[in-house]
């Protein structure tokens, strides 16, 4: 079969090859105008109560980093997807695909470190699944997780919502988990004091709710990083988005081992941030709302929604000139979530 037949590794990055794939096979065989919308979660409504549904599956590699465990990031992961939606999440599944000969230790470390997470994030694990595969069937373990949550009747966030004049914020320095990832991974020579982001929003993005109605859309810039995210939403929208490089929140460290490396920040994945496109006029008070917030303490505005360039995001750099910011193309870091 040629390449172009089969499955490659950049159809799980998170950036364009994902969108295509999406786009091309199942929306048009899973036939659904919920899940048309391509949002962190669907929202959808049974009698009086709007509810917000999400799932999502977790590979990383290794499993165990500084920072965290693929068992809260599966908890926060989806909490987060469900959080976007302005939604208060409640209730996960858990579902595993272990490897024979895997660890119980390994296992028992896992699952406490979930406990953990959803007690933090105020959701309880109430229904789940264990499949065991023949040794070298699975890398260790997989984890899925699904999650609901509720949405009070006025709130409506999302990915189309974003309008020129809007300020584009985020909650904090960019590529702290895929460096982390990247740092632990085997034969590479490089340290760093980074840590994984990996937090459940929700509480954050209780507070922000709780100053500002007009907060437009949320985000979780994962796989593909911040730039692949905000494409998304201009696509979305129908918007252009404007980003000031010098405005950027990225640690020296991760800008350091991106340099090495040959990798942009830009387009590494996060676990503990989010972005926000909210009415100019509240941009302020949101800000300050973050910063107050652990999880929020490094917050800025880095940038504007503009009408012109439909569909496009453009970063003015420091030395004032401009630069296309693209969706992901290819795979910067596979098994990163």
């Amino acid at each position: 079969m040629k390449k172009d037949d089969t499955i490659t590794l950049d159809h799980g990055s998170g950036g364009r090859a994902s969108f295509e794939l999406v786009k091309s096979m199942f929306l048009p065989k899973f036939k659904s105008a919920l899940l048309a919308g391509l949002e962190d979660s669907t929202v959808f409504q049974i009698g009086d109560q709007r509810l917000a549904f999400s799932t999502d599956s977790y590979t990383v590699d290794p499993i165990f980093f500084p920072g965290g465990d693929i068992g809260c990031l599966a908890v926060n992961g989806t909490v987060n997807d469900v959080a976007m939606r302005g939604a208060v999440p409640l209730f996960l599944s858990a579902g595993f695909i272990i490897e024979e000969g895997f660890p119980l230790a390994d296992l028992s470390r896992i699952i406490e470190s979930m406990e953990r997470a959803a007690e933090e994030a105020g959701v309880q694990i109430i229904t789940g699944d264990t499949k065991v595969v023949n040794r070298g069937g699975v890398d260790k373990i997989f984890i899925n997780t699904s999650g609901i949550g509720v949405i009070k009747n006025h709130v409506d966030i999302s990915g189309k919502n974003a309008r020129d004049g809007d300020a584009v914020l985020v909650s904090g320095t960019m590529g702290d988990h895929g460096v982390t990832i990247l740092s632990k991974r085997g034969g590479l020579s490089f340290e760093t004091s980074i840590e994984s982001d990996s937090a459940a929003l929700n509480g954050l993005v209780a507070d922000m709710m709780s100053v500002s109605d007009r907060i437009h859309v949320l985000r979780d810039p994962t796989r593909g990083g911040l730039a692949t995210s905000l494409n998304e939403i201009a696509l979305q929208s129908g918007v252009g988005i404007e980003v000031l490089e010098d405005q950027l929140p990225v640690r020296d460290s991760v800008l350091g081992a991106c340099e090495i490396l040959g990798l942009d920040p830009l387009y590494i994945a996060n676990e503990g941030k989010l972005i926000a496109i909210v009415d100019a006029e509240d941009s302020d008070k949101i800000l300050k709302c973050m910063q107050g917030h652990p999880l929020g303490r490094e917050a800025a505005v880095i940038g504007r929604v503009v009408s012109e360039s439909p569909g496009r995001v453009f970063m003015k750099t420091g030395v004032g000139g401009t630069r296309i910011l693209d969706m992901l193309a290819g795979e910067q870091l596979p098994r990163i979530c």
